[in-house]
């Protein structure tokens, strides 16, 4: 066939041109990171040839959801939510698990955008300022599941009613007659870990049994930090003869603790956690917790995202779930 009829490919153009498959790619797909001439020498060179570009395909929805830090069960039961919506809604899920600065730019953000991104979930205590701006900018809709503090608008988040929570834990151990209550919180700067333990002191100071010095401790809400803090609670005199633990994972190392002293649960030391992910039906004995729904977060958060993608109106931009108080073998009448 004579080289005039030939059709025109990339690899054509970019022969003539004296540059690569890529560049030809970029003028093509509109990028700023090519050189003027380079780029009129291209775009000349694709009008002289003919060359024909194939119909764009559209690339399929997707949503991100973004782990900060370590797996654990807390995150994982969020994980299966939100698989679970996306698999319902017919959606594909990326998981990508980020330790230390998450990605952000402008630059980024748009990638997603054209690769067929809808939006984002974030599950992190904090999310990034610049990585919210960047999504913001790029028209990517954003839920933040359970942040430490509330995202500024337009970012959507989700929570539960911690608050609540604390109280109905801290009421349940003193239906069962327990004065020396103590609180193992999470980390002392997240919204989520103080509105646990206002809870707590609620209910207390609601029923005119005192805090005794010593006994509101903070930590993180995984297992180590509860190894960490929960020694020195013990330690207490007069020692507690119940603890509401901000997490399971901070609950059942405190378990752990008292077991290490001879101390027997629930007998010597009845423990409510906060949660109730898997882990707690599989503690000795097993653990009341108070259920934070945590794979409904996950559910909710991805349908909120695709509500976001599809250009809908939400009506609040924190939705909070309710807790509920789930009463098993580790909590026992003093």
């Amino acid at each position: 066939m004579p080289s005039s009829r030939r059709r025109a490919t990339l690899a054509t153009v970019a022969a003539s041109a004296g540059v690569s498959v890529a560049t030809v790619s970029k003028v093509l797909n509109g990028r700023s990171d090519v050189a003027p001439d380079t780029r009129r020498r291209v775009q000349s060179l694709l009008v002289k040839q003919g060359y024909a570009a194939r119909p764009a395909q559209r690339a399929p929805a997707m949503v991100e959801l973004q782990v900060s830090g370590d797996l654990c069960a807390y995150s994982t039961e969020i994980i299966k939510g939100t698989l679970e919506a996306g698999a319902e809604a017919r959606v594909p899920v990326v998981i990508t698990n980020v330790k230390g600065e998450p990605p952000s730019g402008d630059a980024w953000a748009r990638g997603l955008a054209a690769g067929g991104w809808q939006a984002m979930i974030l599950l992190t205590d904090e999310p990034n300022r610049r990585q919210l701006a960047s999504l913001t900018r790029a028209g990517l809709p954003v839920v933040v599941v359970n942040p430490v503090n509330p995202p500024p608008p337009p970012v959507t988040s989700i929570g539960a009613t911690n608050f609540a929570g604390g109280m109905s834990a801290t009421q349940h151990l003193l239906a069962l007659g327990h004065r020396r209550i103590a609180c193992l919180g999470g980390p002392a700067d997240a919204a989520s870990s103080q509105a646990r333990m206002h809870g707590y002191r609620a209910a207390m100071e609601t029923a005119g049994v005192p805090v005794l010095p010593g006994y509101v401790r903070t930590a993180g809400f995984c297992y180590p930090d509860g190894l960490r803090e929960g020694a020195g609670l013990l330690d207490v005199e007069p020692r507690p003869t119940a603890v509401f633990a901000a997490s399971d994972e901070i609950a059942l190392a405190l378990m752990q603790l008292a077991r290490e002293r001879g101390l027997r649960v629930p007998d010597d030391l009845s423990v409510v956690g906060f949660d109730d992910t898997e882990i707690a039906t599989l503690t000795s004995p097993p653990l009341t917790t108070v259920r934070q729904p945590l794979r409904e977060m996950g559910i909710v958060a991805l349908r909120t995202a695709l509500r976001l993608a599809a250009g809908e109106t939400i009506e609040s931009r924190h939705i909070e779930l309710a807790t509920e108080l789930v009463v098993r073998s580790s909590s026992l009448a003093s």
